[in-house]
């Protein structure tokens, strides 16, 4: 996963019932779990949903929604978005329900039930945080049900029995024929109605961890399939509006993905891998929580459809290169936590600095590595993840300590550190392995070693992993990893740089209206009053300095449009298109009082510091930067 931040009736889907059933023992893997997903007939705003789980020989059994999903390291509660929950038997008549908690119902008279119907909500049009800092889901794992577009991330309308996850599951999901549908599922095949107005496409999950992993969109898309290398690319892309396209975004796909094939080489990859990309419209029923969350063949996308478009293809390359490089880590190198995951009480592993941050710096590195950006801004990028992680995020936390912890405090508040020092933590591994080595082995080679020792069928086991690492690299390696990991112990990132014979120094560079330099964010905000302020970044920029503009300035409004938390993402989003010579406007409060500024663009400047080359790096420096850079 990677945040992007600033910040009917039910008679239509029954399904057969009926002594010629078939009867599934507890423990055994039988016929599939028939469900069926009706969009068609939508009342207010849920969708109809029809379990048919086949025959139970105990008198109760357990049917839950997540509470938390893979990838997402927060609570969703799945379960609290369902509605009118009713099991009935073969004659018809409901069985006593009982509601054990947020996402759990148990079913007496088992043996008797046929099937369960309920209702789903989608989760966009309430949210008021997109998953972050509140406990909804993040939006990219959320639904969406709405005339146009039909956000299924599967996990938010299917549930499962506790006796039955590994039960293959058969799903029809009914649609109005002139949608488009794409699915990381395999398609079974389709059925029209007889007037042509309806298809029923079905689909086959091998067990409930495949209804999970596999999103689906369904809607008036804008869709582009195309080949990179071996692998099916399946673009697809809900604009509200119609401004932006998938045809528009395809070249920067194709190149990326290029790029990530050529730096990955021999790792073992997909024949298909789709990319759902919902664009939202910024108002107060639309998702809020930009990023992605990652899947083994695909991933989900939410970002602001004010995006200009060269902002949106930005964001493509650092989101969407974040959730493909997850087919190593965890995808195929991953711990027990992972594998053997329970959605209602799960133990999370310690190894976030790998899968999250590992797989943040292979999305940076791999740009800088395959020639997509310079050396400055890849360098850029990985100064501000170390101005971020030292001055927003307690820099002196255990990784380990905080990864197995996340969902509690201290520590859920930290886990932005994984896409911060977490991919800091892989660079640095990456320069000590490149050093030992004399630039033949790297963090990407630690990890394609991991994945063949492992892959995606074998766990490792959590608490050996650091001793495995250490047996299979380097005792310097170990040492970082017991230090700066395992413990506590903040990292000197000069020491790594001026292996590569870099140094730090001051630099005057050019940067927008949203940032002094790097992703050093200007803007920050209030949950609990509703506003958004200057940060003390502020006064690093140098168009906002000379407009007067003071660390906590309350933001009123922006071009004469009310700034909220609900429309942060759209407007702030907006100001990446601002262009010198543009005249703006923005109202401000400073203690109590108004502010107006009213100004032309100017270019905008910012001090930081900034690595550069050391003039005395020596030869063997200078081949550890190329063999770290450019292989």
């Amino acid at each position: 996963m990677k945040n992007y931040l600033a910040i009917l009736g039910l008679s239509v889907v029954l399904v057969g019932c009926g002594s010629a059933k078939p009867t599934v023992d507890d423990l055994a893997i039988s016929n599939p779990i028939v469900t069926v997903l009706d969009l068609t007939a939508v009342d207010n705003d849920r969708v109809p949903v029809t379990i048919n789980p086949g025959r139970f020989t105990t008198e109760t059994v357990t049917y839950r929604l997540p509470r938390v999903v893979q990838g997402t390291y927060s609570v969703s509660d799945f379960g609290k978005y369902v509605d009118d929950f009713k099991a009935l038997d073969y004659e018809g008549n409901e069985l006593t329900v009982t509601k054990v908690d947020t996402n759990t119902w148990t079913i007496a008279d088992a043996t008797k039930l046929d099937k369960i119907q309920y209702y789903v909500n989608d989760t966009f049009d309430i949210e008021t945080t997109g998953g972050i800092g509140g406990e909804q889901p993040f939006s990219p794992a959320g639904t969406n049900i709405e005339e146009e577009n039909y956000v299924l991330n599967l996990h938010g309308f299917i549930g499962y029995f506790d006796s039955l996850k590994n039960n293959q599951y058969a799903l029809d999901v009914t649609g109005p024929a002139n949608f488009a549908r794409t699915s990381a599922l395999e398609d079974k095949g389709v059925k029209s109605s007889d007037n042509g107005t309806v298809i029923t496409s079905s689909y086959f999950a091998q067990r409930y961890f495949d209804i999970t992993d596999n999103p689906m969109m369904y809607g008036k898309l804008d869709v582009e399939e195309f080949m990179v290398g071996d692998i099916k690319i399946v673009l697809s892309l809900y604009s509200p509006t119609g401004k932006h396209t998938a045809a528009s975004l395809k070249e920067t796909v194709y190149k990326m993905m290029e790029a990530q094939k050529s730096y990955l080489g021999d790792v073992n990859s997909t024949p298909r891998y789709d990319i759902y990309v919902y664009l939202s419209r910024g108002d107060e029923t639309s998702p809020k929580g930009f990023g992605a969350l990652e899947h083994h063949t695909s991933t989900v996308v939410v970002f602001s459809e004010n995006s200009p478009l060269e902002a949106l293809k930005a964001s493509m390359i650092d989101v969407v290169a974040h959730e493909f490089f997850h087919i190593v880590t965890p995808l195929s190198v991953h711990s027990e936590d992972v594998h053997y995951f329970d959605y209602n009480k799960p133990t999370f592993s310690k190894h976030l600095w790998m899968y999250e941050g590992v797989t943040e710096y292979f999305a940076q590195h791999f740009q800088v590595f395959e020639g997509l950006v310079d050396e400055a801004t890849f360098f850029n990028t990985m100064q501000s993840k170390i101005n971020i992680s030292r001055s927003r995020l307690d820099d002196a936390m255990s990784f380990t300590i905080m990864s197995e912890n996340v969902l509690e405090e201290p520590y859920a508040d930290q886990y932005y550190n994984v896409y911060m020092k977490g991919a800091l933590i892989g660079m640095c591994i990456d320069i000590l392995m490149r050093k030992e080595s004399d630039g033949n082995r790297s963090m990407l080679s630690l990890m394609k070693e991991l994945s063949a020792k492992y892959g995606k069928e074998k766990p490792f086991e959590d608490d050996k992993l650091i001793a495995e690492i250490t047996a299979m690299t380097y005792p310097s390696v170990g040492e970082f990893l017991k230090t700066h990991v395992e413990g506590d112990v903040p990292i000197n990132y000069e020491e790594f740089f001026a292996m590569a014979g870099l140094k730090m120094g001051a630099s005057q560079v050019e940067t927008n209206y949203i940032f002094a330099g790097g992703q050093n964010v200007i803007f920050d905000g209030d949950q609990e009053k509703g506003i958004i302020f200057f940060s003390p970044m502020v006064e690093k920029n140098s168009f906002w300095k000379s407009q007067g503009v003071l660390a906590g300035d309350v933001i009123k409004k922006v071009n004469g449009t009310d700034l909220t938390l609900a429309n942060a993402q759209g407007v702030i989003g907006g100001m990446f298109g601002w262009q010198e010579g543009q005249e703006i406007t923005m109202d401000l409060e400073r203690d109590g009082k108004p502010i107006l500024i009213k100004a032309t663009l100017t270019k905008a400047y910012a001090s930081e510091e900034k690595l550069m080359d050391d003039e005395n790096a020596t030869e063997s420096q200078k081949a550890l930067k190329s063999a770290w850079l450019k292989g």
